[in-house]
């Protein structure tokens, strides 16, 4: 894997950059796919063209980018127009924090184990009592309290919006 990431790192970022439009957004893009091919090492076994293999993930995190902002702009397009016609409605800038904070749970999200996920998800999205989440996952309510724990615990680790406001 270093012997990848030293031989086409530069490369990658140069070819992201010229896609993108700025060295940021390519530095992030290489970035996370060196951390997708770090994290299916077994695709790295007998790679004959790792460029191709470099490419094709950068693109799939592109389009997954992509998606990501026109969702999100999409949202703040929305809320813009129901903002106008209500009084006391937040400001734009909140809404971005607001939006750009579920962003980074949802990321920190994909890196948990299913079943503390799924209970985090019932318990703060759908408010479900942990008995009934408990029921769901056929565990007990404690085991429910652990995962709920340890869900809160990964977000914190991950991203810089729980942390905050979890102590």
């Amino acid at each position: 894997m270093a012997a990848l990431y030293a031989d086409h790192h530069g490369w990658l970022r140069g070819w992201l950059r010229r896609r993108v439009g700025n060295a940021f957004d390519a530095a992030d893009v290489a970035h996370d796919t060196f951390v997708r091919i770090l994290a299916s090492r077994d695709a790295l076994l007998g790679m004959a063209e790792p460029r191709a293999y470099l490419t094709t993930t950068a693109r799939r995190l592109l389009v997954d980018r992509a998606r990501r902002q026109a969702m999100a702009q999409a949202y703040l397009d929305e809320l813009a127009l129901v903002a106008q016609s209500l009084t006391g409605y937040p400001a734009p800038e909140e809404i971005l924090m607001a939006v750009q904070a579920l962003e980074q749970i949802g990321a920190a999200l994909e890196g948990l184990a299913d079943r503390p996920r799924e209970a985090f998800l019932r318990h703060y999205l759908d408010e479900q009592p942990q008995a009934e989440i408990a029921q769901g996952l056929g565990v007990s309510t404690r085991m429910v309290q652990k995962y709920l724990v340890q869900a809160l615990l990964h977000c914190r680790a991950h991203c810089p919006a729980v942390a905050e406001h979890v102590r």
